[in-house]
């Protein structure tokens, strides 16, 4: 019998992206399903067993959505797969076409765009609410239709559930072998240092976290450690500035070396709904590589880590509970050092992507089942 044919489709992301290639396309290469992603990349080519069929990614979103959606249907119709999975909003129609063409089709939703509408800047704000609106009719209308449903967090699960009872959450946890595959330092020979990875804007609390490290007495010698894109210029203005070291962009070997040699990881993201609802990779990236981590005090966050007594949770609009936070860590080594062991084998055995990929290879085996018997 020859494998599934599955084809993973994606107009914004990288073929590559680690979510849909790392993750999902090499996992189900790996269970020995016939895989294919189509998206932008330089060239096709095989990576890891996964069939890299590329496309051009227009610069302009007008181009995008029409010229790139169209490339994208057009490679991923002459696959003629089992099954086609794909990862962006704007090609819901792609998805309904192919469905209607009786494939099995699996839309992955990374966000609850519906709400994210709500905070683009771009967009005059009289218009959000009613695109928002829009957006979430038209994605609900669609989800009714396809073969399967993939989300990234509980919270648009539950949403989609209600129109689609074939929805599971596949959350984007990592590899564990990413995270604890090198021993980290000795907590002692760890530097005194804080570290934040990851998009740097202010709705992440980028001058939180700055004021904080600059509220702390000069006693503790403590820096904070970044690596991200660009920093805010006035955020350079503030005091803590100067305990700031900035490393840019970094590659996976020398982010999980930066935070192996840390006292904690910081994530203090502000109460907006894209925020509060979400659940970012980097908390797991801190506790794999063994950190306490300081996160904003959400619901969502609380309920996640709840038993696992790993990190303390913050109101992230307050620089000085942030400090606060980070001092209680300098002056209790054990307990840090504790809580960082405790976030680590949580990791090992619970928050990690072999969890996640058996759900979806079960979702794609009972699909397939589906498919044979009707």
């Amino acid at each position: 019998m020859s494998a599934l044919r599955v084809v993973h489709m994606t107009s914004v992301h990288s073929a590559l992206d680690h979510r849909i290639f790392k993750k999902e396309c090499r996992s189900l290469a790996k269970a020995g399903l016939d895989v294919t992603v189509v998206g932008p990349h330089p060239q096709d080519g095989v990576e890891e067993g996964v069939r890299i069929k590329s496309v051009k990614k227009h610069r302009s979103k007008a181009a995008r959505m029409t010229r790139t959606v169209w490339s994208v249907f057009q490679e991923a119709r002459k696959r003629d797969a089992d099954i086609y999975h794909f990862h962006d909003p704007e090609l819901i129609l792609v998805g309904l076409i192919l469905q209607r063409l009786g494939k099995t089709v699996i839309y992955d939703v990374h966000e609850d765009f519906p709400r994210d509408i709500l905070f683009k800047s771009y967009l005059p704000s009289w218009s959000r609410h009613l695109l928002g609106w829009l957006m979430e009719r038209v994605e609900s209308t669609a989800c009714k239709r396809f073969s399967g449903i993939v989300c990234v967090t509980p919270t648009i699960g539950e949403r989609l559930r209600e129109v689609n009872s074939r929805t599971i959450t596949v959350y984007n946890y990592p590899y564990p072998e990413e995270l604890i595959g090198e021993s980290p330092a000795s907590w002692e020979s760890r530097n005194l240092a804080v570290t934040y990875v990851g998009t740097i804007t202010p709705q992440r609390g980028i001058a939180e976290m700055v004021k904080a490290i600059g509220y702390l007495s000069d006693s503790f010698g403590v820096s904070l450690e970044i690596a991200g894109d660009e920093v805010p210029e006035e955020v350079k203005k503030f005091p803590g500035w100067s305990r700031v070291r900035f490393h840019g962009v970094l590659d996976q070997p020398n982010t999980y070396r930066l935070l192996q040699d840390a006292r904690a990881g910081l994530i203090c993201m502000h109460p907006i709904p894209t925020f509060v609802d979400c659940i970012p990779v980097k908390i797991f990236e801190y506790m794999g590589a063994g950190l306490p981590v300081i996160a904003s005090d959400f619901p969502l966050w609380r309920k996640m880590l709840e038993g696992v007594n790993c990190a303390l949770f913050v109101d992230p609009l307050d620089a000085r509970a942030i400090a606060k936070a980070i001092e209680y860590l300098l002056t209790n080594p054990d307990e840090a050092e504790e809580m960082g062991r405790r976030g680590q084998a949580a990791v090992a055995k619970q928050f990690n992507w072999d969890t996640q990929a058996r759900k979806l290879a079960d979702l794609y085996s009972n699909l397939a089942s589906n498919t044979c018997a009707g």
